[in-house]
């Protein structure tokens, strides 16, 4: 939420600027986010009055103006083109050597032959509209020869401010004011505390009733008849308006949001010559639509609050006004309505029809349940005094039973100190708990503290003891030691650190990505066919609509943005989760990796990245678990891999991830220079480590026998290793693959794999009688079970 420090001050007093006031609001639980002025930053222009103002003799859409930019007779010429000026009128000159915004140089010049000094300016030209007609217009009081920046207050800090869910009631510039108020120990001023009344002049009511109380216990209406909404808000509300990011529309709608910045408490105006019967607020029937502000037609479900009249819905309760019924150029007479909805009616209705409007924030957090008349009094006073017209009585129908009521919430001394740690000064909390409007009386044991109206988020003790703590100050709190000692329980050896698994990755090339969890259902249904996961009801956008079935869809994204910027060796990794339908979440570490192998260099020509080069990458990172003889590769494909370059990872025998290249259709359509090769493992299960076992290192020397073992070709190096373990027994130490040969003398469909074994016995020293013993074991399994033949 943005507040202009001016508008504040209009409230509360305080002696702090902006980036003082921003820390104390943060430290009392109100986040500052942003802090800037009401324009940027120029110099050199002030307000002057245009005197003449005739056509330029070389261009039909310029006119040479003499303009007085200071209190003496001198005149200065200028050379404008806007279409607006006039004789007469009070606008921004930018003298010679001034600078505007983007650090633009103002100088003398000549322009079609007629010399200029200085410029008329815009208001997009001076950084305080987006788009503007014409140069700024002033009032017609505005003191010639003032610095600009003085007179329109553009050195106004703003305050953006992050205001948290439960705090619905600090959703406005008197809500902030409030807290600022108790930060100081001053007090509002009299305009925040005492609210306007406007004249009556009319009788005139129009008829409401609640159908439903228990969602609308309480409306509050005014008729004002005869405004001239063609009239345009004046320059102090439109600029208030621009400070805070909304854009001035007609007097009715700037007075409604204007009031509801100011005040927290939406507003509505009604064309009141298109209202039928009565008002009510009553929920919708079935088959009832709305066509709202927004021109879109929704279907009402039947669990929506509406505002409704004789011939339906006028209305979105809460959320957004209806089109049939708002106000134009052409409305003389209106209905402004404030009323009170409860939360619970409010709450996610407008998003369930991607509707995020500010009157339904504000609702969803709970409004002033006592300040609807105050709000249609100063909406009333500013369209009297904007847009003119009269006034009749406000019209207010509540059912003060289904109000919400603000129950005493007892405070104990003991609990403050024992949630604090800390004791605080009676008197200091009698007096804090007064600065935020709360109602305090004493009795044995602390207070009795009852909340204002507008805080509904004040229930239990606890809450008040967080008050306490927030405007006393953290700070205040004076550190102590635990009651008890604290014990750090160690973490298991077995659980993966993220840290080091991402920093054996890192190491290896690849950067981390965050992406996002959402994805676009046409990549995903690309990558994983027939694979479904929860969609959201209310998407960002359709490119962001369900929820992620793998990591691999936003790396690939991430991995297309990188090449379309010229990065030739791209290395990404991610931690996160996949979701699945029923609400099932996975923790996944995938990565892609696509361009050369190696960083380019002169010693050794580029080379695509392979699948083996990744399938060593995620070695490294399973040795960290000291079990790497538990890991295989199974070929497998999924409709997104290559049909011949992926595998299925195990561990164990179970199933824990994939890896593989991009199906080539795929590598065609996502325009990869380079097939990626990706991977995606179970994060616990792939990377849990195995306890560490001693193992006596022997002391005798070890034996070498090489054996060139010619298999089938879907014979995997797996299963090879499994059947020389098992005929070996527990001398073989280790198993190494020297060679891969296919060619002369190799059968079609065989190869020939050369294998170094390695033998060791740890109590003596192996004779070759042993070795050639245990390679004829091996050499008699391999040939039973794999059919396998040997090369001499």
């Amino acid at each position: 939420m943005r507040v202009p420090i001016s508008w504040l001050r209009e409230f509360v007093d305080f002696k702090w600027g902006g980036r003082e006031l921003g820390s104390r609001l943060t430290m009392s639980g109100f986040e500052l986010e942003a802090l800037e002025t009401a324009a940027p930053p120029f110099t050199g222009v002030v307000v002057a009055e245009i005197v003449e103002a005739v056509r330029h003799p070389q261009a039909d859409k310029l006119q040479v103006c003499k303009v007085r930019s200071s209190g003496g007779g001198e005149l200065l010429q200028i050379v404008c083109g806007a279409a607006n000026a006039r004789v007469g009128l009070k606008t921004a000159l930018a003298t010679v050597g001034a600078i505007l915004p983007g650090d633009k140089a103002i100088t003398a010049a000549k322009l079609r032959g007629v010399e200029s000094f200085g410029m008329l300016c815009s208001a997009k030209e001076l950084g305080v509209a987006d788009t503007s007609e014409g140069i700024l217009e002033l009032p017609g009081d505005a003191p010639v020869g003032t610095d600009l920046r003085a007179y329109l207050q553009l050195d106004d800090e703003i305050l953006e401010i992050n205001v948290t869910p439960n705090r619905g009631d600090a959703m406005s510039v008197l809500g902030i004011a409030r807290e600022v108020a108790a930060l100081t120990e001053g007090g509002l001023t009299a305009k925040a505390v005492s609210p306007v009344s406007s004249p009556v002049t009319l009788n005139d009511t129009f008829p409401t009733t609640l159908s439903l109380p228990a969602a609308c216990p309480k409306l509050v209406s005014r008729v004002v008849r005869g405004i001239d909404n063609k009239r345009q808000s004046p320059a102090w509300l439109r600029e208030r308006l621009r400070r805070v990011g909304l854009r001035p529309i007609s007097p009715v709608v700037d007075i409604t949001q204007y009031v509801m910045l100011e005040l927290g408490q939406p507003m509505h105006a009604y064309d009141l010559a298109k209202l039928h019967g009565k008002l009510e607020a009553r929920l919708a029937k079935p088959g009832e639509k709305a066509t709202l502000l927004d021109g879109k037609e929704i279907a009402l479900a039947e669990d929506v609050l509406v505002i409704a009249d004789a011939s339906g819905p006028v209305g979105m309760a809460g959320v957004m006004g209806g089109l049939a019924s708002s106000c134009t150029a052409d409305t003389s007479d209106i209905l402004f309505e404030a009323a009170f909805f409860t939360p619970a009616a409010v709450a996610g209705r407008g998003r369930r029809y991607s509707l995020v409007t500010d009157a339904g924030q504000r609702f969803e957090r709970g409004v002033d349940p006592a300040h609807q008349e105050r709000a249609v009094e100063r909406a009333t006073q500013l369209l009297l005094e904007i847009a003119g017209g009269k006034a009749g009585p406000s019209h207010v129908v509540q059912d003060s039973d289904a109000l919400p009521k603000r129950l005493e919430v007892a405070l104990r001394r003991e609990r403050i100190k024992r949630l604090l740690g800390t004791t605080i000064d009676d008197n200091v909390v009698k007096v804090t708990l007064q600065s935020l409007g709360l109602r305090v009386l004493a009795d044995a044991e602390g207070w009795l503290v009852t909340p204002p109206s507008h805080r509904f988020d004040i229930q239990i003790e606890a809450d008040l003891i967080e008050e306490l703590a927030r405007v006393v100050g953290f700070e205040s709190i004076v550190e102590a030691d635990a009651a008890t000692r604290q014990k750090v329980r160690a973490l298991g050896e077995a659980v993966p650190v993220e840290t080091q698994t991402l920093e054996i990755l890192a190491t290896r090339g690849y950067q981390e990505a965050i992406t996002y969890a959402f994805v676009d259902p046409v990549l995903q249904g690309k990558l994983f066919p027939g694979v479904d996961t929860p969609r959201l009801a209310h998407a960002l956008s359709s490119e962001m609509s369900v929820m992620r079935a793998s990591l691999w869809p936003g790396l690939i994204k991430a991995a297309q943005e990188n090449q379309r910027r010229q990065q030739d060796r791209i290395r990404l990794f991610e931690h996160g989760a996949r979701f699945e339908s029923g609400g099932v979440e996975t923790d996944l570490l995938s990565g892609i990796a696509t361009g050369a192998r190696r960083p380019e260099q002169w010693g050794t020509k580029p080379t695509p990245v392979d699948f083996f080069d990744v399938k060593q990458d995620l070695e490294a990172l399973f040795s960290r678990t000291g079990a790497s003889e538990e890991f295989g590769y199974v070929t497998d494909t999924l409709p997104c891999l290559h049909p011949g370059r992926s595998a299925r990872i195990t561990r164990r025998g179970r199933n824990i991830g994939w890896i593989g290249e991009l199906h080539p259709q795929l590598v065609q359509e996502f325009d990869f220079t380079y097939a990626p090769i990706l991977f995606e493992i179970e994060y616990s299960a792939a990377l849990a480590a195995e306890m560490p076992r001693f193992a006596e290192i022997s002391r005798f020397p070890r034996v070498r026998r090489d054996l060139a073992v010619v298999v089938d070709e879907n014979v995997s190096l797996r299963q090879l290793h499994e059947r020389v373990t098992f005929a070996a027994s527990s001398l073989l130490r280790d198993i190494r693959v020297f060679d891969v040969f296919r060619g002369p003398g190799i059968e079609n469909g065989r190869k020939s794999v050369a294998l170094g074994l390695i033998f060791q016995d740890n109590s003596r020293t192996l004779a070759d009688e042993d070795a050639d013993r245990l390679l004829a074991a091996i050499r008699a399994d391999l040939s039973a079970t794999l059919g396998a033949g040997f090369r001499e």
